[in-house]
């Protein structure tokens, strides 16, 4: 029987290792059920649970590992302490009524749950859920201005953050609004600025131009831009980040030595092309063509199709693209290559571009609610030529590109839970000071139980976020799907947290002259790019938890 504790960081411990063995058995079970995930498809919603519950606790596991390393440093931030237990208490429950709700499914007996159903352990979850508790938690937080110390456990972190920050302050918050309402480009004065920062090389090795900081910096560094403009600033590096990695698993020594530090320095800006309108996250069934071709005696390629939602691709002056370079449509992922294909800079909503080869590509901008600033493209390619020497890894890369841009997509889903937590700050930060101004019945919103409630919990889903994010980017060469379980889950607490600020600044929220309004039409997007959130609970975590536990 477990000993109830009063102390938040055991108490936190022990629900969150009830939580994960039970979620181990549910996932040994599901591929037991689904023969290691073959058969996902015939169970795709228990699949989707399974997936869901095990990104929640490995969340939890993140955020009580880091307040016990503070604790054994003797620095242990009590108001994380008590968020880890809080939050660890709200997925066991959500764990318990899940198991309920679909009992047959889970396929567990009720020995299984004996654990979880103690007495104890439903004392600690009451604790941990007590409305009191994350009230404080709630008023210590608008007190604070919801500001960001978290400790970052690394030097190079901690001044990375103080420079973006000082940065996205000072250089990107005062254009932010701006370039949302009038679905303004991204100045060049600000790319410049950008670039001279190092933002762009931060986690390429200073070997090919680089800052070589490492992915948390990056991370970091994303996640401080992200909190002054999503598309302004914080999705910058997203697109140079995807090829840089794609050139560093694969490319040969010389595209290595040629790209990187102009990927580093800005002097290349990148946009990805490998959405299809008619294919979406199923990246096999691609079907834009690259076929051998030479042009005045040189090797090359000519590519014809069409790709969408390519975003920044007006601005870019390369794409990394994706096509078929194997004809036989029935090899799928294994006939793809990625291309690296020059063009030049366009500003406006539609252009088209003509180049000396004989090829030509002609774009249009998809008009969007929010994440204004980069601009999103369909584009028509119409027998485009591009050398062989711009095929990422040239003769080896030939039909492994599909490899090569998954793994920068793993990169660009890391990313993207540090900008789901930078645009989750910046809702925080923004409602606590509406609250605390704001006067309602003689006294401001601050001093209402509901809203110190209802902020300790966007606080509490917050740190959650943080730390699996964080802990993503630290074992993200070693470690496939931890950037993809905190994409799915930093992005989800976006939406609702960004939804319930809104809804604390009551009409004055919904107005497109409040930043508020910004961040929930921004956030909308996070769940669809990088791997809808379907595709991630299905083919990357569902798919890889089962095979991994047969």
């Amino acid at each position: 029987m477990t000993t109830v504790s009063t102390n938040p960081v055991t108490s936190a411990r022990t629900l969150v290792d009830a939580g994960q063995e039970l979620v181990d058995k549910i996932i040994q079970h599901a591929a037991n059920v689904t023969d290691g995930g073959k058969l996902i498809d015939e169970h795709q919603v228990h699949t989707e649970r399974v997936a869901y519950l095990a990104t929640e606790i490995k969340a939890a596991q993140e955020l009580t590992a880091y307040v016990e390393r503070s604790n054994d440093r003797n620095n242990l931030d009590e108001r994380s302490a008590i968020m880890a237990m809080c939050y660890a208490a709200e997925v066991l429950q959500k764990l318990r009524n899940q198991v309920e709700s679909a009992w047959d499914d889970f396929g567990l007996s009720e020995s299984d749950l004996s654990e979880i159903n103690s007495d104890s352990l439903r004392q600690l979850i009451r604790s941990g859920l007590n409305e009191e508790i994350i009230r404080k938690v709630g008023r210590e937080v608008i007190e604070t201005g919801g500001v960001n110390n978290v400790e970052l456990e690394d030097e190079v972190a901690t001044l990375t953050r103080d420079a973006a920050r000082d940065f996205a302050k000072n250089e990107v918050a005062p254009l932010a609004q701006e370039i949302h309402r009038n679905d303004l480009l991204v100045p060049d004065d600000l790319l410049s600025k950008f670039s001279a920062q190092g933002f762009f090389g931060s986690s390429i090795p200073e070997e090919y131009g680089g800052t070589g900081m490492g992915d948390l910096p990056m991370i970091i560094i994303t996640e401080e831009l992200s909190a002054a403009s999503l598309a302004a600033a914080g999705s910058l590096a997203t697109r140079p980040e995807i090829l840089a990695k794609a050139l560093l698993a694969g490319g040969t020594e010389e595209q290595k030595q040629s790209w990187l530090p102009k990927i580093a320095a800005g002097e290349e800006l990148i946009a990805v092309a490998v959405t299809e309108p008619d294919t979406g996250s199923d990246v096999a069934s691609l079907q834009t063509r690259a076929e051998p071709a030479e042009y005045e005696g040189q090797r090359g390629w000519r590519i014809n199709g069409a790709k969408a939602w390519s975003t920044f691709s007006g601005r870019a002056t390369t794409l990394a693209l994706l096509a078929r370079t194997n004809p036989d449509s029935q090899l799928g992922s294994k006939g793809l290559s990625l291309f690296m294909v020059k063009k030049d800079p366009f500003y406006e909503h539609s252009w088209k571009y003509e180049q000396p080869e004989g090829g030509v590509m002609e774009a249009t901008a998809n008009p969007t609610l929010g994440y204004r600033g980069m601009h999103s493209f369909n584009i028509g390619i119409d027998d485009f030529w591009v050398p062989h020497d711009c095929l990422v890894g040239e003769d080896t890369g030939v039909d492994r590109g599909f490899y090569l841009q998954m793994g920068g997509f793993a990169a660009g889903r890391i990313q993207t839970g540090g900008r789901a937590c930078g645009l989750i700050q910046a809702a925080i930060e923004k409602v606590c000071q509406y609250v605390s101004q704001r006067t309602q019945f003689g006294q401001t919103l601050a001093d209402y139980q509901l809203t110190q409630y209802m902020i300790g919990r966007m606080a509490i889903r917050l740190a959650a976020s943080r730390h699996i994010t964080y802990a993503a980017a630290r074992v993200f060469d070693t470690r496939a799907v931890e950037p993809s379980m905190a994409k799915l889950l930093s992005c989800d607490v976006a939406g609702e947290v960004t939804r319930e600020a809104q809804l604390l600044h009551g009409g004055w929220g919904y107005s497109e002259e409040d930043a508020s309004s910004r961040y929930v039409v921004d956030a909308l997007v996070l769940p669809i790019f990088e791997g809808t959130k379907p595709i991630l609970e299905l083919k990357v975590i569902g798919r890889s938890l089962l095979a991994q536990a047969n």
